[in-house]
């Protein structure tokens, strides 16, 4: 691609949004307009007096709390597993399976099931997070570290490296873009199960926040509460890609500079 395509490119992908956002300002501003129809404007101006009033940033905690701590759960278990099996077959055997016929379920579907268990505080919550964010981090795991050069692991080796040297030192490392994929997916699914956990027996948090606003008829209030998530969102994805070019800058340029 050309540098004028590409300059051209970069323009029309900063004038979209802003034309996008003059639109739905004037379609806001028409008589006829639904009351639904919000004006962006509007938005900002709820989103800033939310946290000016600290509302949105107790609420943001809450979320990020429960967000953070099953994310951490599940990426733990997922990527631990998914390498492991990768080097053990009867365990790879065992598992494979069962996840192959779990992932397509959703994960909301089961949020009665965790309350039944759990009751409506965090744990439940944070357990169901836990659970989405595992399927994608063990998949990307799992074959990422199935995936790896075997020249690599036959030069490891023959130069009198043990099993465990092996596991560490050629097939996590060769795996650690893969392992990433997963873990900006499982992220983004964090934020997803988030919203949706939060609008069942919640006292607090971004997602209740919406579901009080909804009742209230503040569609000002309920898009802000929607932008503060994805806001969060974007941030947290933004800083896992730059730890990942950190990471992998040395190792895999090709793959650092993609991130």
């Amino acid at each position: 691609m050309s540098v004028r395509a590409s300059n051209h490119l970069r323009w029309l992908g900063g004038v979209l949004p802003v034309a996008l956002l003059l639109a739905l300002q004037w379609g806001s501003m028409r008589e006829d307009a639904p009351r639904y129809a919000v004006a962006p404007l509007q938005i900002a101006i709820t989103l800033w007096e939310l946290a000016a009033s600290g509302e949105l940033w107790r609420d943001a905690l809450a979320s990020l709390r429960r967000s953070m701590g099953g994310f951490a759960i599940g990426a733990a278990l997922g990527v631990g597993l998914g390498l492991v099996c990768s080097v053990m077959r009867p365990l790879r055997n065992f598992f494979d399976p069962l996840v192959s016929l779990a992932y397509p379920v959703p994960k909301v579907a089961l949020l009665p099931v965790f309350i039944t268990w759990l009751g409506f505080g965090d744990a439940s919550k944070v357990a169901m997070i836990a659970l989405a964010v595992f399927f994608p981090t063990f998949i990307n795991s799992l074959y990422g570290a199935r995936s790896v050069n075997e020249r690599w692991v036959w030069t490891a080796r023959n130069l009198g490296a043990s099993r465990l040297q092996i596991f560490f030192r050629v097939v996590v490392p060769a795996s650690l873009p893969q392992v990433f994929n997963g873990l900006r997916s499982g992220l983004a699914l964090s934020f997803v199960v988030l919203f949706a956990a939060e609008m069942v027996g919640s006292k607090n948090g971004l997602g209740n926040l919406v579901m009080k606003a909804e009742e209230s008829m503040r569609f000002d209030l309920m898009y802000a509460a929607i932008v503060g998530i994805g806001l969060i969102g974007f941030g947290f994805d933004r800083a896992l890609l730059a730890l990942r070019r950190r990471i992998l800058a040395r190792r895999f340029p090709g793959e650092a500079a993609h991130g």
